[in-house]
C-alpha cells in the first residue's frame, strides 16, 4: 500500500498544496493509464490518506479499477458525444478536490478540467500543451526538454515535492479472485509461458503475424517456452490470430479477449513478454517481467521500455548508428525492418542473463 509519509520538498513550487482529495483527468490509452500510477504512488508517500478520482474512458478504467490508490473513477464516454461530457460535468459536480492534475495535453482533457471544482489545477507549460490546453490549468509544471512519457509524468509529482523514490505501480494481481485465476490459467502449461502481443491500436506499430508464427515455433522447439497468444478481439488482432495459428508449426495457446485485468495475471506469470508499442508492453514493464519490445513506429526514447530490458529492445525507428532525438515523430513502414532472427537474438540474449 503506502507506508510511512515522506517528508514533503519544502522547496517545491507546489509544496502547500493540499493533497487530501487529488482528481486525475487522463482518459486515453492503456499505456498513459499505467504511467500515471507511478505519480499517484509517489504522492501517497506524503499523503498517505489522500483519497483519487480518475476520470477514465472504460477501457483504461478496467485497468485500474480496485488499485489501492484509485478509490473512485468516473467514466468519460467519448462515443456518448456531447452527453458523455454533460454526464462527466455531473458527476464532477459531487466530487469537490484540493488538486486537479491534468496529464492529457488535448482540448477535451481541458472541456473536463473545466467541469472539476478544485483551487489548484495543474497542467502542463505552455511549449508542451497543445489546443490551448494551459488555458484550462491553474498553474503549470514548468518547461522541460523533452524525456520519456513515464519521467514527463513524474515532473507533477516533483512539482507538488513529492520525494524521488523508486519508481512504483502496484498493478499485479490484488485479490484472492485474481490469483485464483492466474493460477488456473497457468496449470495446464508443462512449460513456462511466453505471452506475445499480436497487434496494437495502430497498423504501423504492428509487427507481421507470419513472422509471429516463427518465432513461435522457436520459441516452443529452441527455448523451451510456451507461447501464448495475447490481446483483445478486434479484427487486426483475429486476422493476426488466424494467420499464426494456421502457419505456426506448434500452434500457440491464445487468451485473445481475456480482458484486461486478466492480462495483468498472465503478464505477471510470464517468464518472458514479447511485444510491439502498445498498452500490455508497459504494463509487462510494471510488473518487472522481462520483456523483449518490437518498436519502429514510436520514438522508443520517449515510449520505450522505462529503465528496464532495455537490452531487450528492438530498435527500428532508427537510422544503424542514428543519434535521434526523444520527439513525438512517428517513421512509417519501419516494423517490417524486424526480422525473426532479430527477435530471436534478443531472446537468446534473454535466456544467457536469466537466473539459473
Amino acid at each position: 500500500m503506502t507506508g510511512p509519509a515522506s517528508a514533503r520538498n519544502a522547496a517545491a513550487p507546489g509544496a502547500s498544496v493540499a493533497l487530501d482529495r487529488v482528481c486525475v483527468v487522463m482518459m486515453s490509452a492503456v499505456g498513459d493509464a499505467v504511467h500515471v500510477l507511478p505519480v499517484l504512488h509517489a504522492l501517497a508517500r506524503i499523503r498517505p490518506q489522500m483519497r483519487v478520482t480518475w476520470v477514465l474512458q472504460p477501457g483504461p478504467a478496467t485497468l485500474v479499477r480496485g488499485h489501492p490508490l484509485v478509490h473512485d473513477i468516473v467514466q468519460f464516454d467519448r462515443s456518448a458525444g456531447l452527453q458523455g461530457f454533460l454526464d462527466v460535468r455531473r458527476e464532477l459536480a459531487a466530487r469537490p478536490a484540493d488538486l486537479v492534475i491534468n496529464l492529457q495535453v488535448y482540448f477535451k482533457a481541458g472541456i473536463i478540467t473545466t467541469f472539476t471544482q478544485a483551487p489548484v489545477k495543474l497542467g502542463f507549460d505552455r511549449a508542451r500543451a497543445r489546443d490551448l490546453n494551459w488555458l484550462f490549468t491553474t498553474h503549470q509544471i514548468p518547461p522541460h526538454p523533452m524525456q520519456h512519457v513515464q519521467d514527463q509524468y513524474l515532473e507533477f509529482s516533483d512539482w507538488l515535492g513529492a520525494p524521488a523514490g523508486p519508481v512504483a505501480w502496484g498493478l499485479g494481481p490484488w485479490n484472492d479472485a485474481e490469483r485464483d485465476w492466474q493460477r488456473e490459467f497457468v496449470a495446464p502449461f508443462e512449460r513456462p509461458i511466453a505471452p506475445i502481443v499480436v497487434a496494437t491500436s495502430k497498423a504501423e506499430k504492428d509487427w507481421m503475424p507470419e513472422r509471429w508464427a516463427e518465432v513461435c515455433d522457436a520459441l516452443w522447439s529452441d527455448f523451451g517456452l510456451q507461447p501464448v497468444l495475447v490481446g483483445g478481439r478486434s479484427p487486426r488482432e483475429l486476422a493476426a490470430e488466424q494467420v499464426i495459428l494456421a502457419r505456426a508449426g506448434h500452434k500457440p495457446a491464445s487468451a485473445l479477449g481475456s480482458g484486461l485485468r486478466k492480462l495483468v495475471g498472465i503478464l505477471d506469470a510470464a517468464a518472458l513478454v514479447l511485444s510491439p508499442d502498445t498498452g500490455p508492453l508497459h504494463i509487462a514493464v510494471a510488473l518487472q517481467r522481462p520483456v523483449v519490445s518490437l518498436i519502429g513506429y514510436s520514438n522508443p526514447k520517449r515510449v520505450g521500455p522505462f529503465r528496464w530490458c532495455r537490452d531487450l529492445m528492438i530498435d527500428a525507428y532508427g537510422e544503424p548508428g542514428e543519434d535521434y532525438p526523444i520527439s513525438m515523430e512517428n517513421r512509417k513502414g519501419r516494423m517490417p525492418r524486424i526480422s525473426v532472427r532479430d527477435v530471436l537474438d534478443r531472446v537468446q540474449r534473454w535466456r544467457e542473463s536469466a537466473p539459473r
